[in-house]
């Protein structure tokens, strides 16, 4: 690599905005790709429903979201030393919401005030994946699928940006927001779902790991005209002709890689590029929502599906042990993610509605599961180390939930054709609250999400002349009950 070459590089990594197209692409490599068939969509069986949204934003609760400390609470037990674990469900009071009988936890006093515009599911079941990393769950439930598969399965955005196309031609169609893929042992399995996956690298996400910062990533430098831009974007090109992407992959995917360059450059130099930039938002505007890189997501969230985007996910952003990932000082852990997350989310849904936005924007607040209390391990299981896994709490950081729990979790629904101040789902009062009416699976929640879109469950790509489902084989059954 000559020393201009590495210049070029350098500073396109440090731009942080074509950098990671090749690393995305050669992650995404399969079959499909080397042989540079273009996966085909296909007819579906059933007759698409009717659309009843054009945009989707997601709001990730990375970590593990405790469902009893947030929508769905149970009997309250303030801390005390001495108090049994097992009869801990609840840190938080309930609180009143708009919505006569519906109920959620202190310390989400404006979500409560616009139940009235969403739905509240409370029986999601994530898969029974056993003892293992956060990330497995996140794949699943990012992708439809339980990994390891034999493709790289693409994410939701990529399947709807591909599906539907893009709602504007210059705003890339699939964003992410807030989450930093290196984060240590975890890193490759994040990374291989933040991908397009077979689709092709030009459905992939925008990442932005920072809102602070996207309004330079779509800034090209002041010092570089046409000639240099021109120049540059050769070197680029010339330095991935030697990433395995080129040399291994097929026509196809050396293809949507080029795409996905162009659909770059034209966001360059595009109006829309003003959609990335938050000091564009007036003051007061950006302080309602300022509590922090999750909030100013939820700003960005908005500013893109005005500007057209199609598919924008904000995260609370995974790394173990952190954020929702409460393992221990459960209590604690979540009323400093309320704090980031109520004043936010509630003004995004008023914003959106004052905008006409919200009747087409689906909005999904989602976790990878529920949890339970428990610093470590099972209640009333014999361990040896009882400071670290008590059956009586002695201790604030024994107080909270921390074990990973599966049979019920929280999804919050609001716009995109959602049936307003509306309860799906119950749980059991006492341990274990179990989900005991109306289950939600992994496949019925996302074939409701393409239900909005006008997506069938069993719409499928043609990959290696096999069919490739939306939804786990196709099977997936949208909640009708939860649409006007």
């Amino acid at each position: 690599m000559t020393a201009e070459e590495k210049l070029i590089y350098s500073r396109l990594n440090r731009r942080g905005f074509l950098s990671g197209i090749a690393q995305n692409t050669t992650a995404a490599a399969t079959l499909a790709a080397l042989t540079g068939v273009e996966p085909e969509l296909a007819r579906a069986a059933t007759t698409p429903p009717a659309a009843t949204a054009d945009a989707v934003i997601v709001l990730w609760m990375g970590g593990g979201m405790a469902q009893t400390e947030t929508f769905d609470p149970k009997r309250y037990t303030p801390f005390a030393p001495g108090v049994r674990t097992e009869k801990v469900l609840s840190t938080f009071p309930a609180i009143d919401t708009v919505v006569d009988n519906i109920k959620i936890s202190q310390g989400l006093e404006r979500i409560a005030k616009v139940m009235d515009r969403g739905a509240l599911i409370r029986t999601f079941q994530a898969a029974d994946l056993g003892f293992i990393l956060h990330s497995r769950h996140q794949y699943h439930w990012h992708t439809g699928y339980i990994p390891p598969q034999s493709l790289a399965m693409p994410h939701l955005g990529a399947v709807i940006s591909k599906t539907l196309g893009p709602r504007n031609a210059t705003v890339p169609p699939f964003v992410a927001i807030g989450q930093n893929l290196e984060i240590g042992a975890e890193s490759p399995a994040l990374k291989s779902f933040h991908t397009a996956g077979f689709l092709g690298t030009e459905y992939g996400p925008f990442l932005i790991q920072n809102p602070q910062d996207a309004a330079s990533a779509v800034r090209p430098p002041a010092d570089l005209g046409p000639a240099r831009f021109t120049s540059r974007r050769k070197l680029y090109q010339d330095l991935l002709a030697k990433e395995p992407v080129y040399q291994f992959a097929g026509d196809f995917q050396r293809e949507s890689l080029v795409r996905s360059l162009d659909a770059a450059d034209r966001l360059l130099t595009s109006p829309s590029a003003k959609a990335f930039d938050l000091s564009l938002e007036p003051k007061k505007s950006f302080d309602a929502y300022n509590t922090g890189r999750f909030g100013q997501g939820c700003l960005l969230a908005r500013r893109l599906v005005e500007a057209g985007a199609r598919y924008v996910e904000v995260t609370t952003e995974y790394v173990p042990f952190r954020y929702w990932d409460s393992h221990e000082s459960g209590h604690e852990r979540a009323e400093i993610m309320k704090q980031q997350i109520d004043a936010p989310i509630a003004q995004l849904v008023l914003d959106l509605e004052e905008r006409g936005l919200l009747n087409r924007t689906l909005v999904i607040l989602a976790s990878e599961f529920g949890r339970d209390a428990i610093t470590e391990g099972k209640v009333g299981k014999e361990v040896k180390d009882q400071a670290k896994t008590p059956d009586v709490m002695s201790l604030p950081r024994h107080y909270g939930m921390h074990r990973h729990f599966t049979a019920a979790g929280s999804v919050l629904l609001f716009g995109g054709g959602i049936k307003r101040g509306t309860l799906y789902g119950r749980t059991a009062d006492e341990r274990p609250c179990t989900t005991i009416e109306n289950p939600v699976p992994m496949e019925d929640l996302h074939a409701t999400l393409y239900r909005a879109l006008g997506i069938p469950a069993d719409q499928a790509f043609i990959v290696e002349k096999r069919p490739v489902y939306v939804t786990k084989d196709g099977k997936g059954k949208a909640i009708t009950d939860l649409f006007a």
